[in-house]
């Protein structure tokens, strides 16, 4: 069964079926732009797909043929980005995006084509894996704007594109290709753009067919290396000493005996 909801005015829809959320970024009259009110929302989107609708995994997207998303509005900046005062709240809700991305119990994948930029480029940098059509482009204007882009979201450029490609995305503002971030290692895969959706939705699938609590301990584990968080180490060595009795690690030794594919629930 399908389930769907929208939020911010339509632009941020959210869909679930047979373990598989997709969270799209829909504005495509401005290359899916994202608006503050869109900035907002994005976190409740998530969790709504992960905790009230069981995504095992959650594709990002971008609404439309065409873009992924070219960043925040920029029309919206004389009032919503005006100052200090507004530029710090306005700044909150994109931390806030992004570590719901980040920080998501279940792997998030960015399906990347057309026009990547600024905070969409983040968007993608604070997802777990990325794929890409051959014709994706990508950059961080923020320089050529006068703004400074956000720290946090900083920390994952660095993660993701290496200090070397970061400090030159960032001091430039010049665009790159998706050839250069699959070099580089940002990108995962990089596909036809005909085919990007549904070889995102089939390694999509590869993952919600897993244990859903082996994911989640991946998860936690890979975050706690990367952040050295020994909270969220100890957090991943529970929920991994919690498989050894749950009914999917059960599930599996009896399917790997049996030579067939196993049925996980979550148990």
């Amino acid at each position: 069964m399908k389930h769907s909801t929208a939020y911010a005015q339509n632009q941020i829809k959210a869909d679930c079926a047979d373990g598989i959320g997709w969270l799209t970024i829909d504005n495509p009259s401005r290359k899916n732009a994202v608006t503050a009110a869109m900035w907002r929302a994005l976190p409740g989107a998530i969790h709504w797909l992960h905790a009230d609708c069981g995504a095992r995994v959650i594709l990002l997207c971008g609404g439309g043929a065409g873009d992924f998303c070219a960043g925040a509005d920029i029309s919206e900046f004389t009032t919503v980005r005006s100052d200090r005062e507004t530029a710090r709240t306005y700044e909150e809700s994109n931390s806030r995006a992004f570590a719901a991305i980040r920080d998501a119990p279940v792997p998030v994948i960015a399906a990347i084509r057309g026009v990547c930029y600024g905070g969409g480029l983040g968007l993608a940098a604070a997802a777990d894996l990325r794929l890409a059509a051959r014709t994706a482009v990508f950059a961080i204007p923020a320089a050529r704007l006068g703004l400074a882009y956000p720290a946090d979201a900083v920390e994952d450029l660095m993660r993701g594109l290496g200090p070397q490609l970061a400090r030159r995305m960032l001091f430039t503002g010049g665009a790159l290709s998706a050839s250069d971030l699959l070099t580089s290692g940002f990108i995962d895969t990089l596909t036809e753009p005909e085919t990007l959706l549904s070889q995102a939705e089939a390694l999509a699938r590869t993952i919600a067919n897993n244990a859903p609590r082996s994911i989640h301990a991946a998860k936690l584990a890979l975050r706690a290396v990367e952040t050295g968080d020994p909270d969220r180490m100890r957090d991943a060595e529970v929920i991994g000493a919690q498989t050894f009795e749950s009914a999917d690690y059960a599930e599996g030794r009896q399917a790997f005996a049996e030579k067939r594919k196993p049925t996980f629930t979550g148990g």
